[in-house]
């Protein structure tokens, strides 16, 4: 079974991030939220405060992981900023390994190269920071190992293609269904 990571920074988006971690969860997945603050609380974008799984320095990653970046601002920033991340997106982007991000957050693959010749989305006005993308206005995009989201309102859809990749279609829709939740 593949780990789930998602990434936490000071005004990350809660809903875009605590939909992948719920939805995952129900589907089975290990899913572990990582601070990239330096400490565990963190403060979400709309003021949530809550306390992320482990921080990024004590982490140890492993192939098979997938990687996942909520938006939010300034979340994205914070997250765009941190140095170990940023290198730790590029090596796994290179073993083609999962690496998922939404709203916002996709600009900062879009910063490091990782979207180059890939189709891409993200929250409208932020295409210009998806460099080498070809951009699109699909709820939901999977180019080979990356997958990227619009924004808040596709959170679900979002959480759902992880499940799809890593578990199948037919759990996506079964928790799909657990949720009341229909594809437009």
């Amino acid at each position: 079974m593949a780990r789930v990571i998602v990434f936490l920074a000071d005004g990350f988006e809660e809903i875009e991030g605590l939909t992948v971690v719920d939805l995952l969860r129900r589907a089975g997945s290990e899913v572990t939220t990582v601070s990239v603050m330096g400490r565990k609380e963190i403060r979400g974008s709309h003021e949530i405060l809550l306390q992320a799984d482990e921080l990024f320095e004590d982490m140890e990653f492993a192939r098979g992981d997938v990687l996942v970046l909520p938006g939010g601002m300034p979340g994205t920033l914070n997250l765009g900023s941190h140095k170990g991340l940023a290198e730790l997106l590029v090596k796994w982007n290179g073993m083609e390994e999962r690496i998922a991000a939404i709203c916002a957050a996709p600009s900062v693959l879009g910063g490091l190269g990782i979207l180059e010749g890939k189709e891409a989305v993200c929250y409208p006005g932020f295409e210009e920071k998806l460099t080498g993308a070809r951009t699109s206005e699909k709820p939901v995009v999977t180019d080979g190992n990356i997958t990227t989201s619009r924004g808040l309102g596709t959170a679900v859809a979002f959480a759902s293609e992880l499940i799809s990749l890593l578990w199948g279609e037919e759990k996506a829709l079964e928790i799909e269904k657990s949720v009341i939740y229909t594809r437009p």
